[in-house]
């Protein structure tokens, strides 16, 4: 005797060994034997051999009408045997019978499955509704395959060329479009932004790489919101005239800088910064609309700024007016480099020129700084300037245990044409870090952020820090020292107007300066506010994503450089292993088939191919350099 059953949803035919009450033992055609429960058997038959049953009755149960087959079912719940006997006639085969259960079974919108072996035909209204949903999804599989053949051709189809640039971001993946183009991903090898490309969606890979960043973070268009600044508080007027020192391209202008002579060796210098913290108070739409892009974004050629221009405008340090100002003064001797006093005021601060490094590098050397008699433009701010920041240095050397490396290249990037064009002539601007107006303007920049770090610290009021220990850079609400720099108090307070850590700060110190001990009942975060540890990790999530996009657009820039200037070679510095700095441009590659090289090595690398997209460069090894060489 034979058994049809049912395991893990297949049909199997097999030999009865034995019977219990509840169970059976078979054998299948390969000598398998196992245990089965009597409620999974469907029918028993002694008419032919089990083996190869299942694949006739397959092929047998295709020639089945299904149509007719549901119209002549009973309308109650019937038995596949019963329905043999209404199909093949009074004593159908066991074949017949297994041809007709696996017709019921492939098919469960005519026939709705009631149990072991039992079905009920599907109700007309029921069936229509089910036979058009499949028609309905027929014609959809249909023209989601058209689409796709289409894309795996080179051709967007004109229904959902619209929505395939969303792909780049974050594509609905339950669409007929993303599924077609899923598929023609898979057939051509391509990725997303590859087979875009390909489809012409973008015109260039620079379309690509800007839709890709502003569609994701800056939806609605990169203008900040323009909101109506108010009124602020009457403010003393200094008795100074100060001078911003920035590079040509800088609009937001955070600070500048004035000086008094006391006496040959003792002066006052002033350190000016912008204040948009008087009009951008916590929980303001101001500040909402600062806090949700919490840094101005830097891309070569054009810039996506934290605050709306009325207020930048408003507060940034212009040249020939009166701008209210956080300033920090310290009366200092410049020959011993003593501290004798600092003071902090809340004023207005006539700008008398914003000067520009770029003008002034050239005659601001170090010649000229140390030379009493040289000629030097803005002497009487610069060269005092010069010889405190000498002492402030020196002081932060010793802090550190060991003195700053400042002798590397940096480079200012700047395009001739719009910058959405790839066509854009590349400016690449060498400048060195220890340029001797760089070193001023940063040792006065750290004097000042760490002057105010503490005096939040000695008020107990909470702030925004900086610090390093162990080679790790944290944000904290609690000030710790700065390794790497150099200082015991650390904090960004210095540009507010492109910087939300800064404006935080700057709040935080306005109430310092104006309340002094009294500060923490009125500053706009009290101690143990959670807010800004929020603040800070949204800060810092905001801006890596920033400082990444800036990375790849220069990244991008930079192989334009290569191809505009037919740079076929270059001498590079090792990094690490087969990581390489190029000397002639910021750009960070690794090299195949490097020799084994030592940190600080020179080689020189031949150029190849450059990848716009994935914003990679082919190079290969030449040779090292000799030392007199490099």
């Amino acid at each position: 005797m034979f058994v049809v059953f049912e395991e893990n949803s297949q049909f199997k035919a097999e030999k009865i060994l034995s019977e219990a009450d509840t169970t059976l033992q078979v054998e299948s055609a390969s000598g398998k034997r196992s245990k089965i429960k009597r409620n999974n058997v469907l029918f028993t038959f002694s008419d032919r051999e089990p083996e190869g049953m299942v694949q006739e009755a397959q092929a047998l149960a295709q020639e089945i009408d299904v149509q007719f087959l549901w119209e002549i079912c009973p309308s109650e719940d019937f038995s596949v045997e019963q329905l043999a006997i209404e199909y093949y006639g009074e004593k159908p085969s066991s074949l017949d019978k297994m041809a007709l259960l696996l017709r019921l079974h492939e098919n469960p919108v005519y026939f709705h499955r009631k149990g072991k072996g039992n079905y009920r035909a599907a109700p007309l209204e029921i069936l229509t509704a089910a036979l058009a949903a499949l028609e309905k999804k027929q014609k959809q599989a249909e023209q989601q395959q058209a689409w796709t053949d289409s894309l795996v051709a080179g051709t967007a189809p004109e229904e959902i060329a619209s929505q395939l640039p969303s792909f780049l971001g974050r594509p609905d993946k339950n669409t007929m479009a993303w599924k077609a183009f899923e598929k023609a991903m898979e057939v051509t090898g391509n990725n997303v932004a590859e087979l875009l490309l390909k489809l012409k969606i973008f015109p260039h890979e620079l379309a690509l790489h800007r839709y890709a960043f502003l569609s994701q973070h800056f939806p609605k268009g990169t203008a900040a919101p323009e909101i109506p600044i108010p009124e602020y508080e009457a403010l003393e007027t200094a008795a100074v005239e100060a001078y911003s020192i920035d590079d040509i391209s800088t609009t937001e202008i955070d600070d500048a800088f004035s000086i008094q002579a006391i006496s040959e060796q003792e002066y006052i210098i002033g350190i000016h910064i912008a204040c948009p913290a008087l009009v951008v108070e916590r929980d303001t739409d101001l500040d909402k609309a600062a806090r949700q892009r919490m840094s101005t974004v830097y891309i070569p050629g054009e810039k996506i700024p934290m605050q709306s221009d009325q207020l930048i405008e408003r507060f940034s340090l212009n040249e020939g007016r009166l701008n209210p100002c956080l300033s920090f003064y310290v009366r200092a001797n410049i020959e011993t480099g003593e501290i004798l006093e600092r003071q902090n005021k809340l004023e207005q601060v006539f700008i008398k020129e914003n000067l520009r490094s770029n003008h002034l590098d050239a005659l601001v050397t170090l010649e000229a700084l140390e030379d009493p008699q040289a000629d030097l433009p803005h002497a009487q701010l610069l060269r005092p300037m010069w010889q405190l920041s000498k002492h402030l240095r020196r002081a932060r050397d010793e802090f550190r245990g060991k003195p700053e490396q400042l002798d590397r290249i940096e480079f200012l990037f700047s395009l001739d044409g719009q910058s959405d064009d790839p066509n854009a002539k590349v400016i690449l601007t060498p400048r060195r870090r220890n340029a001797p107006l760089d070193l001023l303007v940063a040792e006065f920049m750290v004097l000042v952020n760490s002057e105010w770090a503490k005096l939040l610290d000695e008020y107990g009021l909470p702030g925004i820090f900086r610090s390093q220990q162990f080679g790790r850079v944290r944000m904290s609400t609690h000030a710790q020292s700065h390794d790497a720099i150099g200082v015991s108090h650390y904090m960004w307070s210095t540009s507010p107007l492109r910087r939300y850590v800064d404006l935080i700060n700057q709040g935080q110190l306005i109430a310092a300066v104006k309340h002094g001990v009294s500060a923490r009942l009125v500053a706009p975060f009290k101690p143990r506010d959670a807010d800004l540890f929020a603040i800070i990790s949204g800060f810092e999530s905001q801006y890596t994503l920033w400082s990444e996009y800036q990375s790849n657009m220069e990244r991008y820039w930079c192989l334009r450089w290569f191809e505009q200037n037919h740079v076929k070679q270059v001498t590079a510095t090792i990094l690490r292993d087969d990581l390489v700095r190029f000397d002639n441009a910021p750009f960070v590659t690794t090299v195949n088939g490097m020799p084994e090289l030592e940190r600080g090595d020179k080689v020189e690398l031949e150029l190849y191919e450059a990848d716009l997209l994935n914003l990679t460069l082919t190079c290969r090894y030449i040779r090292t350099l000799s030392e007199d060489e490099a």
